[in-house]
């Protein structure tokens, strides 16, 4: 018998990932996916085994975009599951597109430099950096402090949302298109960001579930 074929993730924006449907009854969704996303986070962090750690980080590109968004895409943005399925969404988009982020990051770092310091991209921010930045935010989510991943998940956010600002305003009058695409996106990763930043404040007061 032939071994089953995991399903590899398509190269989805986070827009459209989020629009992602899956075949869950909505009476069980919420309380499946708050209790995978604890069992996952729960057992990581009592193990301590980065080999379980790898696989968790790699987790959509084994099982899919569409498994991971059928448990949590549709969780509250303040919640566990929430938080987990912007952190993996933001690596994939990371992994998918990192010259554009790479580029975005660039044009963010010097007016939100503070944000760029708690994200901790090594410099010169570019492709190879960003898609570090994001294996490393999503390691720290199951084997290191929580509330920091979720800070420099956020932070990195609002560095590219900053940068994509700028591109959207450099394009204004120029590529009146592109500039209202750019100008979505910088928005959506700001809203992303200020999610992800009061999730690690819930888990500090443990208020994240």
């Amino acid at each position: 018998m032939a071994e089953p074929r995991f399903r590899r993730p398509a190269m989805l924006d986070m827009e459209e990932a989020e629009q992602i449907e899956g075949d869950i009854d909505p009476a069980d969704r919420a309380l499946i996916a708050h209790e995978t996303a604890l069992a996952l986070v729960s057992q990581a962090r009592e193990s301590s085994d980065p080999t379980l750690t790898a696989r968790l980080v790699r987790l959509v590109d084994e099982e899919g975009i569409d498994t991971v968004a059928m448990l949590w895409s549709k969780a509250g943005a303040h919640t566990l599951p929430g938080a987990l399925w912007r952190i993996y969404m933001l690596r994939e988009w990371v992994k998918h597109d990192a010259d554009a982020v790479a580029r975005s990051y660039h044009h963010g770092v010097h007016a939100a430099h503070v944000r760029h310091a708690i994200a901790g991209v090594e410099d010169p921010p570019g492709p190879t950096e960003v898609r570090a930045l994001a294996d490393s935010v999503l390691s720290g989510v199951f084997s290191g402090d929580l509330a920091v991943a979720l800070e420099r998940a956020g932070a990195f956010c609002r560095v590219v949302a900053t940068g994509a600002a700028y591109e959207a305003e450099s394009d204004d009058g120029h590529n009146d298109r592109r500039a209202h695409q750019t100008a979505l996106r910088a928005a959506q990763l700001l809203r992303t960001g200020e999610d992800l930043e009061r999730c690690a404040a819930m888990w500090r007061e443990d208020r994240l579930d």
